[in-house]
């Protein structure tokens, strides 16, 4: 069903892009913290992905 926002109908895919894009720069943040980004080859290709997971886990579990 399409969410309501302020009079426009919108996908519910977008709204849980958003919260990903949120719920991965605090995963990222934390990640950097404690330095296990410095564990990855490819730091951009680990937060796309990390990302999509996020993304997946919100549409299946939310």
């Amino acid at each position: 069903a399409e969410v309501n926002l302020f009079g426009v109908f919108v996908a519910p895919l977008s709204i849980y892009a958003v919260a990903a894009v949120f719920v991965t720069l605090l995963l990222r943040s934390l990640l950097w913290r404690t330095g296990a980004l410095g564990w990855f080859w490819h730091v951009a290709l680990f937060e796309i992905a990390l990302y999509v997971c996020v993304l997946c886990l919100l549409i299946l579990y939310v």
